[in-house]
């Protein structure tokens, strides 16, 4: 009975996984996002880190946020692992790339698509790029993840049983 019990709570733990690193990967988003606006109010000026921490802080919060939205039963679907997985590289490499480049840019600079390089960078690659990616995510694993047919059957059950009596 004990040797049940143990690999009871060894299947709860291992099940709570997706959503514990989610949360830990969401504090350590916000301790950059944070050290990145603190210091802002040195005297020396921010540090050239801050805005990479900034970069990579707002990509991680944002992923972390996504995974412990798609985490069900503690778990992440591998679809949907991928796809949080290339929004936080579409997202951080959209604002690194952003940073990286010179900072020459003026009424002579490369344009994209109407845009000036780091505007277009950043509106369509982190801005519009992870929106073709995760509905398409959410659209394929509907049925596996979202709303299974055992879980549609309970929520009929659940709404039979609360119909008021006449």
């Amino acid at each position: 009975m004990s040797g049940e019990r143990a690999e009871s709570q060894s299947t709860n733990r291992a099940r709570a996984l997706a959503p514990r690193l989610a949360l830990g990967l969401l504090v350590l988003s916000c301790f950059s996002i944070a050290f990145a606006y603190g210091s802002a109010f040195l005297t020396a000026g921010a540090p050239p880190a801050a805005p990479w921490a900034l970069a990579f802080g707002t990509a991680g919060a944002l992923s972390a946020m996504m995974a412990l939205g798609a985490s069900r039963h503690g778990r992440l679907h591998p679809l949907t692992l991928g796809a949080i997985t290339a929004s936080f590289l579409i997202v951080a490499g959209g604002f690194g790339c952003a940073l990286a480049l010179p900072p020459d840019e003026g009424p002579a600079g490369v344009l994209a698509l109407g845009l000036p390089l780091r505007t277009a960078i950043i509106i369509y690659g982190v801005g519009l790029l992870p929106l073709l990616v995760l509905p398409l995510t959410y659209a394929l694993t509907f049925d596996q993840e979202i709303l299974s047919e055992s879980d549609l059957e309970r929520v009929r059950d659940l709404a039979r049983s609360k119909r008021p009596l006449a």
